[in-house]
């Protein structure tokens, strides 16, 4: 009899030998279980060899994704259910309910009832996450941000799925399985977690040209948001917007932050990842229970659909923009985010989001990421929910009436009445009924457009240019952008363990994007660079726009202070009266002054009267905060100077790039903590209106730029 190649834990024969077998045999007796994938033809989980894993089955190669293609939908399926219960990505998330209010001009664009009243605010709730980690990993690694919105209209529930970054890595959605498993962490070590920084990912996307543009974006500073509320959002995909003449318009969505954009630096979210890995969930929350909510401008990119083709891209491929310079943003519509929710499970965690949610007047296009989305997030949320009645979790329920006849399943919460579940029907009076389409108050209706193609495995030539929209945003940026970008591939890339790899993004990918940041990258690896971009002109492509000042984060600054928290430095001895103006003064401007001592017991202040510390100085680091002033007093500047966490906390600032203040004798801490007082951005006087103009100035510049290589030489 041959030998059983492994035997079942809980067999008689495994029971017999057990006190046979050592620790390490273990790995020995899952071998039969093991596969590589070494030498093997790429097949379907039922053995079919697959010709193209790179597009799904499309009726012509602009055409909508066709749902007999068995290749994709197994794909989809298997991966959408790879994870219980956790997302498979966006796993970690924020949320807050508001309203949006639509402006005036919003109805001349579509007939969705959320658009029609200027007066009428529509329920949101929103939720923010990042994308690779895990529900426990940190606020502040380098990834993408979602940002998904679920309107709760009249009409029913709209989903605006987005990101805090306008483009996406990959433009077929049968590539998204692929993408997202070299992105996580890798499987042999579960390592690493929430970061991008490692083999399997620069592996991908060196060999996926289409990538290149969103790897740009997540190399920037957009990767580390300061604030939710300083965050962009874009639903990324082109969609459609029908208005009551039943016209169609092709757009593109986007969220505009009031508060202005503006991120940490890199050097900061590595420290916030240990002092406060809850950096950003955290300010929101706060924020929103203080009364400092969070407000947005929504805007439509409006494209007429005989303007189409008009443009140096294709408006389906989910890799290109649509520059701001050619088709402005309309603004129609404000979101504020006014309340926290009451359980995080219940609500941050239950909330199911699709963008196949949509109300009469809002309509898809052939976008082939967005056509495989469609498909994704409702099969993802059976699983991840149990069953198919996830709707009926409050969070998910539209605010509407909602009747169709599908019954049953597990967690069922409605008690249907009536005998018939189908339609139509004699018995209950042919309820529940259809809505015939409408200009108002119709039903949901698609837009007539007409497919007449082949079926094929293609992609469009048009979505043959991996490059130009690269190079587009690398010119768009500030010299210190570009500076923390070389900087970004240059510390990426080192985790990279395999060099042909780095070489390949180095000498490859990189020169078509800039020969110059290659170049620069390329010398901090020892690795030479090409003269001449490596690629084939039809994937550098061509545009008409050399930059865009929108895509730059410093072009969006708020040039203010409001939301800003600012570092009050005091010890026993401080001057009390300076502390008060201070925070009256800040919360004039709409910042907050927020009292930092060496404990937490009451400061003696030289009026005879006690200040109460809101932190500790290794309580709430310079990281968490905005900026710092040290107050005035003699004695307290000399217990900060003896201090080494108020030596540290000062240094930190400084290398961070904030504005600093000292009144009085608190330079003597600056000068102490050996922090250069005649450099930019640090401010000195003897009263508080000596220094608070100049500072807040500094300030609403978000940091002081051009201390930047100075400040790098700081050991903090």
């Amino acid at each position: 009899m041959a030998k059983n190649p492994y035997t079942h834990p809980n067999s008689d024969e495994a029971h017999d030998t057990a006190h046979k077998t050592t620790e390490t045999s273990k790995s020995d007796r899952l071998e039969a279980f093991r596969s590589d994938a070494e030498g093997h033809d790429l097949r379907t989980n039922q053995g079919t060899r697959i010709a193209d894993n790179h597009n799904s089955l499309k009726a012509g190669e602009r055409g909508p994704t066709l749902m007999e293609d068995f290749i994709f939908r197994e794909k989809l399926n298997h991966f959408d259910n790879e994870r219980i219960p956790e997302r498979i990505v966006h796993a970690r998330g924020a949320a807050a309910h508001g309203y949006f209010q639509p402006y005036a001009e919003a109805a001349e664009y579509s007939k969705a009832g959320l658009f029609q009243d200027p007066s009428k605010k529509t329920p949101v709730f929103v939720r923010f996450s990042t994308v690779q980690g895990p529900r426990g990993s940190n606020d502040t690694v380098r990834d993408v941000r979602g940002f998904a919105t679920k309107f709760y209209t009249d009409e029913g529930n709209w989903d605006l799925v987005g990101n805090d970054m306008p483009v996406f890595f990959i433009q077929d959605a049968i590539k998204f399985p692929d993408f997202v498993h070299a992105v996580k962490p890798e499987p042999h070590n579960e390592i690493p977690q929430g970061q991008s920084a490692h083999d399997t990912f620069w592996d991908f996307v060196s060999l996926m040209p289409e990538s290149t543009h969103m790897v740009l974006w997540t190399m920037s500073d957009r990767a580390f948001p300061r604030h939710y509320r300083n965050m962009e959002g874009f639903g990324v995909h082109t969609f459609r917007l029908v208005d009551k003449q039943g016209k169609a318009r092709f757009v593109k969505f986007h969220w505009k932050p009031l508060a202005g954009t503006c991120s940490l630096i890199w050097d900061e979210a590595q420290k916030l990842w240990g002092r406060d890995p809850d950096f950003n969930r955290r300010n929101m929350w706060d924020d929103i229970e203080s009364g400092d909510f969070l407000e947005y401008e929504f805007g439509i990119q409006v494209v007429e659909e005989e303007d189409e083709h008009k443009f140096d891209f294709d408006l389906l491929d989910p890799t290109k923009i649509i520059p701001e310079e050619q088709v402005p943003v309309t603004p129609i519509g404000k979101m504020v985010l006014n309340r926290n929710p009451d359980n995080f499970f219940a609500e941050t965690e239950q909330v199911a989001f699709n963008p196949a949610n949509v109300v009469p007047g809002i309509d898809f296009t052939n976008d082939p990421l967005l056509q495989g989305r469609l498909f994704s997030y409702l099969d993802t949320q059976m699983l991840r929910l149990g069953g198919p009645n996830f709707h009926e979790i409050p969070i998910n329920q539209p605010v509407c009436p909602f009747h169709n006849n599908q019954r049953d399943s597990m967690h069922r919460q409605t008690i249907d009445k009536g005998q018939a579940s189908y339609e139509p029907n004699s018995i209950d009076n042919g309820y529940p009924s259809e809505t015939p389409p409408a200009p108002e108050n119709g039903g949901f209706e698609t837009v007539n457009e007409r497919v007449d193609a082949n079926k094929i495995r293609a992609r469009s030539a048009s979505f043959g240019d991996h490059y130009s929209q690269a190079t587009l945003f690398w010119n768009s940026q500030t010299e210190v952008e570009k500076e923390h970008i070389i900087a970004a591939y240059t510390f990426e890339l080192s985790k990279v363990e395999r060099p042909w790899i780095r070489e390949r993004v180095i000498q490859q990918i990189l020169p078509n994007i800039d020969l110059e940041l290659a170049r620069r990258v390329g010398e901090n690896h020892g690795i030479e660079t090409p003269a001449e971009k490596p690629a084939p002109a039809e994937e550098l492509g061509t545009s008409s726009q050399q930059a865009s000042e929108a895509l730059s984060l410093m072009a969006r600054l708020p040039h203010d202070i409001k939301y800003r928290k600012v570092a009050l430095l005091v010890a026993d001895g401080v001057d009390g009266d300076q502390v008060e103006a201070l925070k009256a003064k800040l919360e004039a401007e709409g910042a907050k002054g927020i009292v930092i001592a060496p404990s937490m017991a009451p400061v003696k202040a030289t009026n005879g009267q006690q200040v109460v510390p809101d932190a500790m100085l290794n309580g709430l680091p310079s990281v968490t905060l905005d900026s710092v002033i040290v107050v005035g007093g003699a004695e307290s500047a000399k217990a900060l100077s003896q201090s080494g966490l108020g030596l540290y906390y000062v240094q930190e600032a400084y290398k961070h790039l904030k504005a600093i203040a000292a009144i009085g004798e608190g330079k003597d801490l600056l000068s102490a903590a050996s922090v250069p007082t005649q450099e930019d951005g640090i401010f000195l006087g003897a009263t508080v209106d000596d220094v608070f103009t100049p500072f807040t100035e500094a300030m609403g510049q978000h940091r002081v730029w051009s201390r930047d290589p100075k400040a790098n030489s700081m050991p903090a």
